[in-house]
């Protein structure tokens, strides 16, 4: 993993300025820094910056910017099948100079242009400059693993991996966008990459699956080259399913624990990433550690199923405690490189996570991210379900199921109705979960209102899509990425394989959920791998933790600085009616998230106005 950033304009930007960028960027890549800067016949300069993680070929010679010919790339991320990409330019009379999927990557692009991410299984953003042309060609990943935001004004155009490398070489404050502060503390995390704005006015996300083409005049064309669609493939046998998943997810892992360094996994009590663990350790022989996270809060204590996948692959394996200390200075630290408030708890405990598999000496960590989103794994799922199979003959089984394994597990009140979605297939009320309740404790929010796109009229596979692009996967990835970064690790996530996402959308939605459990086709697939107090366990809990956990709410300093009456939070927020939130005996869920994001946008605020 490394650090990207680019400047296209008419001025040059000073030594002081190159010195501040390179010490922004040394978490990302704290091996190694370098630039490239070209004077266009016009007065115009031309900036490729960039830091490097080194994770494959650990030599000087794959440094960045990479150069071939008049080809110059700065890059972030992994290729993953860069070696049988590789040996396909060998048997055509390539010779190589490094063993990275950097010249990899270039070569490719040299050879087949914009098409060249057709070819490539991983996740990126990198920019390549064409010396004579003073073309430049930004790219972004299939699922927007790697982040790449833009920026523009009547000096030039600028692209950077973090906000902060943009702050670090901009003459003026860049200001906080009012709109995205209002739709994260009243709409919540899931209302936060629906657009491509971000906390600060004119930041602009690039899309997933995006290219975007720069000439030397500034003026940019901008072309989408993963268009997924959910076509189901009616010949296909439940059998068939199971099979092609559990084929595709071992070829998955075995290109993602490509590396010249020591891997850590992330493990929860959960399907997802127990199956990736027991997958590198009984059918890839792969040398890891895992490590995790405990709450004693009985909501989100999964230790049961974590000693059990422990126990049965006999791994080496590191327990985290959560406790009260330090809570809100670790928030001031991570909120200063997120440049963004955390976007909820689970964030917050998974940088605790982190920081000892960073401790520990570990560079490249793995994690289960997407599984719910492709094979089916919200309680609202279920529900969508039994919309989609209304007029079948399973619905009756599948509806029995639900009332006598699941229903009993459901928290949410708008989720206990199994007829939710049936007598109003466009009920999204639990999506901005409480929102109308929250508008209470807000002064003048402005925010945006819940909208979907539509990607199938199979309303189940809709959700999910909008889940996985729109929703609740690009935000884990977002703060998987900062999380990582800030300790100078990288994420990888195997769920998120072209191939594997590819099959499942031929996958018909009938045989996601089977017998009462949701995942049903990963978790058939997992059998004789994954251990089954684990592979069988309905309940979901969620990698998460309670505010209770994090925030003494009685100790007197905290509530001070929390309920400060001249933090610019309470632009935003009513100070008397959220002091009352904290002299509550028990925080209901909802509460809980809301606080944290009180917590964060007060801290994210009052940094951004020093």
């Amino acid at each position: 993993m490394c650090g990207i950033a680019g400047y296209i304009g008419k001025n040059q930007i000073d030594r002081k300025k190159i010195d501040i960028l390179s010490r922004s960027m040394k978490n990302r890549g704290p091996d190694n820094f370098s630039y490239f800067h070209k004077v266009c016949n016009d007065n115009s300069n031309i900036y490729l910056f960039h830091s490097r993680l080194s994770i494959i070929d650990l030599e000087e010679r794959s440094n960045q910017p990479f150069k071939i010919g008049n080809f110059v790339l700065i890059f972030n991320g992994e290729i993953y099948n860069y070696l049988e990409l590789r040996n396909n330019l060998i048997s055509e009379g390539y010779i190589f100079k490094t063993n990275s999927d950097t010249e990899v990557l270039l070569q490719y692009y040299i050879k087949y242009g914009k098409d060249c991410v057709q070819y490539f299984e991983g996740m990126w953003t990198f920019a390549i400059l064409n010396t004579e042309t003073n073309d430049i060609f930004l790219s972004r990943d299939r699922f927007g693993e790697k982040p790449l935001y833009i920026y523009e004004d009547n000096n030039g155009f600028y692209f950077f991996s973090e906000t902060k490398y943009l702050k670090s070489i901009l003459k003026n404050k860049i200001e906080i966008n009012p709109l995205q502060i209002g739709n994260y503390l009243n709409n919540g995390y899931k209302s936060l990459n629906k657009k491509n704005q971000t906390f600060y006015k004119n930041i602009l996300k690039i899309e997933s699956g995006s290219n975007i083409l720069i000439n030397y005049k500034k003026e940019l064309k901008k072309e989408t080259f993963f268009n997924p669609k959910y076509q189901p493939n009616n010949k296909l046998s439940l059998q068939d399913c199971i099979e092609q998943v559990r084929a595709l997810l071992i070829d998955s892992m075995k290109l993602r624990i490509r590396s010249d360094v020591p891997l850590a996994f992330c493990l929860s009590g959960g399907i997802d990433s127990s199956s990736l663990v027991s997958i590198a350790s009984k059918k890839l022989n792969c040398e890891f550690k895992t490590f995790s996270i405990l709450d004693s809060d009985e909501r989100y204590n999964e230790k049961d199923n974590m000693d059990a996948t422990v126990k049965d692959l006999s791994c080496k394996h590191e327990y985290i405690y959560l406790s009260h200390d330090d809570v809100i200075s670790n928030l001031q630290k991570l909120i200063n490189y997120h440049d963004a408030p955390v976007a909820t708890i689970s964030y917050y405990i998974q940088s605790l996570l982190y920081k000892e598999v960073s401790k520990q000496g570990f560079k490249v960590s793995i994690s289960g991210t997407a599984a719910d989103e492709i094979f089916t794994g919200y309680y609202d799922h279920f529900l969508f379900h039994l919309n989609q199979i209304k007029h079948s003959n399973h619905f009756k089984k599948n509806l029995e199921y639900w009332k006598k394994y699941i229903y009993n597990y459901v928290r949410n009140p708008l989720l206990k109705n199994p007829d939710s979605f049936i007598e109003n297939p466009k009920f999204r009320e639990h999506i901005y979960d409480k929102s109308e309740l929250l508008e209470n404790y807000l002064i003048n929010i402005k925010k945006d209102n819940f909208f979907e796109k539509n990607f199938s009229e199979d309303i189940l596979r809709n959700r999910m899509l909008n889940e996985l692009f729109y929703e609740t996967t690009p935000l884990i990835l977002n703060e998987d990425d900062l999380n990582a970064m800030f300790f100078s690790i990288e994420n990888r996530s195997p769920y998120l394989d072209k191939n594997l996402f590819e099959f499942s959308l031929q996958i018909p939605s009938e045989y996601l959920i089977q017998n009462g459990y949701g995942k049903y086709i990963l978790r058939e697939s997992m059998k004789n791998i994954l251990n089954d107090h684990v592979r069988l366990d309905r309940r979901k809990r969620g990698f998460n933790a309670s505010i209770n956990s994090m925030i003494n709410f009685n100790d007197n300093k905290i509530k001070e600085y929390l309920l400060d009456k001249n933090s610019k939070i309470f632009d935003y927020i009513n100070l008397k009616k959220i002091e009352k939130l904290f002299y509550l005996d028990v925080i209901p869920n909802h509460y809980s998230k809301f606080l944290f994001s009180f917590i964060n946008a007060k801290i994210f605020l009052d940094t951004e106005v020093i």
